[in-house]
């Protein structure tokens, strides 16, 4: 798993996270709408969370090469 990781390019993770952290454009982006929505206490069915999940991966993913190329120098 962490060849794959190391694997993919720094631009090409953060243009996936950025793009699916703005997914969809319009009206709203759906992890604004959740974290509105975790806000007002409203994030109980388990497709709300798998969508939070599934929008974050990418951010995920790019946190987890980041700090294992930190923690390798």
């Amino acid at each position: 798993m962490w060849r794959i990781l190391d694997s993919l390019s720094y631009p090409v993770l953060i243009f996936i996270a950025a793009f699916m952290l703005l997914a969809p454009f319009s009206p709203m982006p759906h992890i604004v709408e959740k974290i509105i929505m975790f806000k007002n206490g409203n994030l109980t069915r388990a497709i709300d969370i798998f969508d939070v999940c599934f929008h974050l991966a990418p951010t995920f993913l790019l946190a987890a090469k980041f700090f294992r190329q930190r923690s390798q120098k």
